[in-house]
């Protein structure tokens, strides 16, 4: 991608939360060599600041947004180091693998807390810096439509995640509220605390579902995809991305691990 397709990520001021891993820290390094003034947030302060070496810039601010205090403090270093916002893009996201019967109260209380309270709790306190026609660009999970069993808890939360945006956009016209499907990426944080047992056998059950494909994306590729069409849209204040969708074209596959239908240089 030539440096003239993210030209209007210059000079943008660009919060990005949940910045320290995964397509966060890819979206974050793209745009801070792109020319944006980008605001990095995450729990982890010494990720973040390798993840500021590795940019070449940007400012680093370790918060957790389940906090209310960490929330404010960060609203605080945006106001402060950047006066306003043209872009906030939020990767943050919590995922055990329960079957549901076996998800308690805690479980549910932590994943809405961590995917939608928090980042309610941070619109509402930028609010007064977003310009009147910025871009929030919130990740949601392909699971939210293609429901599997050991993740329901998540694929609820982030289900309401994307109602709670759609109601920021009807609310507050101008500015541009997006939802993004994300597909399976490897590799990522997501899943790093599930246990191998119930992840094997979750597995099993999603391919014998048709809901397991040949090839994950690259989150380093889907950071590349979302930085592009994020600039694009940033530049035409007249047009509202409100959803996008970033999936592997690969086939599903079976029991086998064979795709179910041949690829093209294979028909």
């Amino acid at each position: 991608m030539s440096n003239n397709d993210l030209s209007s990520l210059a000079g943008a001021r660009v919060l990005v939360v949940g910045a320290s891993a995964g397509i966060g820290r890819a979206f974050s390094v793209g745009a801070v060599k792109a020319g944006a003034r980008v605001v990095l947030a995450a729990r982890r302060a010494e990720q973040l600041e390798s993840l500021r070496e590795e940019a070449g810039g940007g400012e680093a601010v370790a918060a957790d947004l389940t906090r209310e205090e960490d929330c404010a403090r960060l609203v605080e270093a945006v106001r402060d180091r950047l006066g306003g916002l043209d872009l906030i893009v939020s990767c943050i996201g919590a995922a055990p693998m329960r079957l549901i019967a076996d998800t308690g109260d805690d479980d549910w209380r932590r994943l809405f807390e961590t995917n939608v309270l928090s980042v309610g709790r941070l619109l509402r306190g930028c609010l007064p810096l977003l310009e009147h026609d910025a871009m929030v660009v919130a990740l949601s999970s392909e699971s939210v439509g293609q429901p599997r069993p050991g993740i329901g808890a998540y694929s609820t939360s982030k289900a309401a995640l994307e109602r709670m945006i759609e109601s920021w956009r009807i609310e507050h016209p101008r500015m541009r509220f997006t939802t993004v499907t994300v597909g399976a990426s490897f590799p990522t944080d997501f899943g790093v605390d599930f246990e191998a047992a119930i992840l094997d056998r979750m597995l099993r059950d999603w391919i014998s579902r048709g809901l397991a494909q040949e090839e994950m994306m690259d989150p380093q590729d889907v950071a590349d995809v979302l930085l592009g069409v994020v600039a694009s849209a940033l530049g035409r204040p007249g047009v509202c991305l409100e959803h996008l969708t970033l999936r592997s074209p690969t086939a599903v596959v079976d029991a086998s691990g064979r795709p179910l239908l041949p690829s093209r240089k294979e028909s």
